[in-house]
């Protein structure tokens, strides 16, 4: 068997696992990284339509099932660095209400356990740590800030200037998107058109290995073990965790410390505490309040092609804008969401979901389409969970929930950019295999009847075992998650005594 010990001991090296090794490291306190996976090769295919979207080259080939138990292949990768490296390096903060509870016709988005004040310090920190370019005085819905963005934002090719000239004409307010990016002066992004949910080549994009886990092994006192998968938590009489088992190319494995967080992924970290069950913890670790697993959200996402034929898109790098005017009322009183820009879309992206449309058809589209995401809020449901079964298989039970908000962001964005001269408008609504957004399997919360972690992201079952992801999400909001996922990373790291605890 093969041992290995940590003060600190971190599964997964993500967005939580490694902006929280960083935030170790920069303490001294000393941690160990499992990583399942391997580095990410940089290679020519990292930036070919085909092998990345057709081939799946990165994605892995296990499947979930879902409430039906049909299988699905998860929007998952298991490299260095997680999701992050193949993200869009959307990093925008979430508002101050989103942290608070708000009301929906249909439902109910829970308060936090803490509020944006309490988080504002480490979104800074978060965004210098992650080379995020912004300005603020564009957007309705920003939330207040103490610091100013550590880059200013990305500049706007003609088309999208134009475009954005159009949504201003109609009254909007178009705002420069937050990127996580290496445009400082002398930086390496080249401003490609393959960067939105490709690998990058030139390690420009601010992913968890490039901007926290790397500098964090290079400072000597966090190390890096890969192609370390963990089986199981087992604790010990007194509910401390003892040590974790799995295995380790082909080697038995176990890691023993005196802390151990879990950053696996809002879907596997709940599996892993799940699959740890003992005769004392019959439903598995962490879960007296019976809520590991439960309350799966994944944002209510649909990808939208808008097509003005008289209009050539000779756009290179298109993620640069957003419209957050409905984020906080859509007119009625609730909250919205936002449309914001993606990558590019090639017509051998677009094959991945429209098969049966010819190739050269699917070009003179893509030639003509500007292409953005329209994100509302998914609502916490004990029916939405994740689950295992006797071979520690991953089952996914989700319904939509919150959708009759999206259908209406949905249709006031299609009227506002038919009025911007987009004749065709087409769309692709996320199903359950499109979970980039995965959260809220542990639940922070204050009680632990309530919930599954405080605060800090410490398991109110067991003292040294803490979850690191976006499973302690509450809610959802309508932003993407990976800054808020780093930030509290950092505030964990800052504010627990570490040595107490270990």
């Amino acid at each position: 068997m093969v041992s290995e010990s940590a003060h600190v001991v971190i599964v997964g090296s993500g967005m939580g696992g490694a902006t929280l090794a960083w935030g170790l490291a920069r303490r001294g306190v000393s941690a160990l990284v499992l990583e399942r996976g391997r580095p990410l090769p940089r290679e020519r295919e990292n930036w070919i339509p085909e092998a990345v979207f057709l081939d799946r080259r990165y994605k892995p080939e296990e499947t979930w099932l879902d409430d039906d138990g049909k299988e699905f292949h998860p929007g998952v990768h298991y490299f260095v660095g997680g999701n992050t490296k193949v993200y869009g390096a959307s990093l925008p903060r979430f508002r101050e209400r989103d942290f608070e509870e708000t009301v929906y016709p249909s439902g109910i988005s829970p308060a936090w356990p803490f509020t944006y004040a309490d988080l504002e310090p480490y979104y800074g920190q978060a965004e210098a740590l992650y080379r995020v370019h912004g300005t603020t005085g564009e957007d309705p819905s920003e939330p207040w800030r103490s610091s100013p963005f550590p880059y200013g934002p990305l500049p706007h090719e003609p088309y999208i200037a134009e475009t954005m000239a159009r949504l201003s004409a109609e009254g909007l307010h178009p705002a420069s998107t937050c990127m996580g990016v290496d445009l400082r002066p002398g930086g390496s992004c080249i401003r490609c058109q393959t960067c939105d949910g490709f690998p990058c080549r030139l390690g420009a994009k601010s992913d968890a290995e490039t901007c926290a886990l790397g500098p964090a092994v290079s400072g000597g006192s966090v190390r890096l073990l890969t192609g370390a998968r963990i089986s199981r938590i087992e604790v010990d009489r007194a509910g401390r965790v003892s040590r974790l088992v799995g295995d380790l190319g082909g080697e038995p494995l176990e890691v023993i410390g005196g802390a151990f967080v879990i950053s696996a992924g809002a879907a596997n970290s709940a599996a892993l505490l799940l699959a740890s069950r003992d005769d004392d913890h019959p439903t598995g670790l962490a879960n007296s309040s019976g809520l590991v697993g439960r309350n799966y959200m994944v944002h209510n996402n649909t990808h939208i092609a808008a097509v003005d034929m008289r209009r050539p898109n000779d756009v290179v790098f298109q993620k640069t804008m957003a419209v957050n005017d409905w984020y906080h009322d859509l007119g009625d009183g609730y909250p919205g969401g936002s449309l914001q820009l993606i990558g590019k879309v090639q017509g051998s992206m677009m094959k991945s979901h429209a098969t049966r449309v010819p190739r050269r058809m699917l070009d003179r589209i893509a030639h003509r389409s500007v292409e953005f995401v329209v994100m509302s809020e998914d609502l916490p449901s004990v029916h939405n969970r994740v689950t295992v079964d006797a071979d520690g298989r991953i089952q996914v039970s989700w319904r939509r929930t919150n959708y009759d908000r999206h259908e209406a962001l949905l249709a006031t964005a299609r009227r506002a950019l038919r009025k911007a001269g987009y004749s065709a408008i087409f769309e692709q609504r996320f199903d359950i295999s499109m979970n980039s957004h995965m959260c809220g399997t542990a639940v922070a919360g204050r009680s632990p009847s309530t919930s599954v972690v405080d605060g800090l992201c410490r398991t109110h079952d067991h003292e040294n075992l803490f979850v690191v992801d976006s499973a302690f999400f509450p809610s959802s909001a309508a932003q993407n998650p990976a800054l808020t996922i780093a930030a509290q990373a950092l505030r964990v790291a800052e504010q627990t005594d570490w040595n107490a605890v270990g």
